[in-house]
């Protein structure tokens, strides 16, 4: 390793782990590596695949891992089930931290589940099962006690069978930029009206909303 490549991993960890202190996170260094490790695969592979629009490694810090990590409070339950998971986010980096919680990562593009499916591998997470599917044809062993979602719109979310996904009581999470003032049928839910809360990512100045539908 060059001391040019050196300087860029130290800048890549610093920024990891300010911004995931800044969120109140305290991560293990074992966690640490991990989340790393993961950033350098996205890296490698987005040259072939393109996972994602981002290129540069310290803005995907920001972009992927610590946007993703925002959410952390609004986990509840043993499972989660990571909608339109695509690089494997927000499934991924929320896997690395919760090592109790079991993720299923679900995304119909054969080339990003075969990325995620590579991670899973190299890192050795034993708490993450991805699978290939659409939303309409996803036929999942039981429910999830939270359904999250980064990329899909709420509209198609809703419309999905994922009501029949989620358990009694569940949160379906809904990541999104800026604050909306759509009116949502959540009527399949048995839902209260959907709760929107301001989300504050380190380093990012982006407008970030979480929309959480609790069923009963």
């Amino acid at each position: 390793m060059t001391a040019s490549e050196a300087q860029d991993d130290a800048r890549l960890a610093e920024r990891l782990s300010v911004g995931s202190r800044d969120l109140g996170l305290a991560l293990t260094a074992g966690q640490q590596a991990a989340l790393l490790h993961y950033l350098a695969l996205m890296v490698r592979w987005n040259r072939a695949y393109n996972l994602t629009a981002v290129r540069d490694p310290l803005e995907m810090v920001v972009k992927h891992l610590l946007d993703s990590l925002a959410i952390q409070p609004f986990l509840f339950g043993a499972t989660v089930l990571d909608i339109g998971t695509g690089a494997g986010l927000p499934g991924i980096p929320l896997a690395i931290v919760n090592p109790a919680r079991r993720f299923h990562l679900l995304d119909s593009n054969g080339k990003k589940v075969r990325f995620v499916r590579q991670v899973v591998l190299e890192l050795g997470l034993a708490n993450v099962e991805p699978a290939q599917s659409r939303m309409e044809t996803y036929l999942p062993q039981g429910k999830f006690s939270t359904i999250v979602s980064r990329a899909v719109a709420a509209g198609e979310i809703l419309r999905a069978p994922t009501a029949h996904w989620l358990a009694r009581p569940g949160r379906l999470l809904l990541m999104k930029g800026r604050q909306t003032d759509d009116a949502f049928d959540v009527s399949g839910f048995a839902a209260a009206a959907p709760r929107v809360h301001p989300l504050r990512v380190p380093f990012l100045d982006e407008t970030r909303h979480l929309i959480e539908i609790r069923s009963d």
